[in-house]
């Protein structure tokens, strides 16, 4: 049974900075493309961010390109979200999810193509 445990959410103010964590238990993680994905109030839950199975590629939504980093640590299971320069606009709930059938440079950006998904942790930006 795969499970996905997200960590690192809190209250900050404009500018500060977060770093998520999403460490997975049961399956082979290695294997698996991972993506960040939000949710804030009476809106549907977009796309943050993704990252192949080795590292080597990741890709963005516009809005955080420049201030949200993915990385992943295979030997620890583990997908990070570093978040800085957070603004208002990215209060939301952050979820983690697994893509079983990911390719090296094709990464899912919609919630379907996504097999797993953690509980969510919450990210409020103060303004």
């Amino acid at each position: 049974q795969v499970q996905l445990v997200e960590s690192g959410g809190g209250l900050v103010s404009t500018g500060s900075s977060l770093r998520l964590s999403c460490t997975s238990s049961g399956g082979t993680f290695s294997n698996w493309g991972m993506g960040w994905f939000r949710q804030a109030p009476e809106k549907e839950r977009e796309f943050v961010s993704a990252i192949n199975r080795i590292g080597s590629y990741e890709t963005y939504r516009d809005s955080v390109k420049g201030r949200f980093t993915i990385s992943r640590n295979n030997a620890e299971n583990t997908v990070y979200l570093q978040m800085n320069s957070l603004k208002p606009e990215d209060t939301a709930v952050y979820y983690c999810a697994a893509d079983l059938k990911a390719g090296t440079i094709s990464l899912g950006r919609t919630p379907h193509e996504y097999d797993y998904w953690g509980q969510g942790t919450q990210v409020t930006v103060s303004s």
